[in-house]
């Protein structure tokens, strides 16, 4: 069995490199907006919010669907939606 998966554009990302992403793209002002969590709006940093995404699954979905929405619609993937 093959530990492939090419139609995942989350494979071989890692949480922080997501985030990392994000906040250079939107800058943490906009990024709390998109997503509403207190670790994008008070005080952001990275270190605090894998801290708070790693503990808090629906918080960590919601990111990972702008990060597809984001970098994946935009190139034409069907991730997008």
């Amino acid at each position: 069995m093959s530990s492939t998966q090419p139609n995942n554009p989350l494979h071989g990302l890692t949480l922080e490199a997501i985030v990392t992403r994000l906040a250079g793209h939107y800058g943490w002002e906009q990024l709390g907006a998109l997503v509403q969590i207190n670790c994008f709006r008070q005080d952001p940093s990275i270190k605090s919010s894998l801290k708070f995404l790693r503990k808090t699954q629906w918080a960590r979905t919601e990111v990972e669907a702008l990060y597809v929405r984001t970098f994946h619609q935009a190139a034409g993937s069907p991730w997008g939606a």
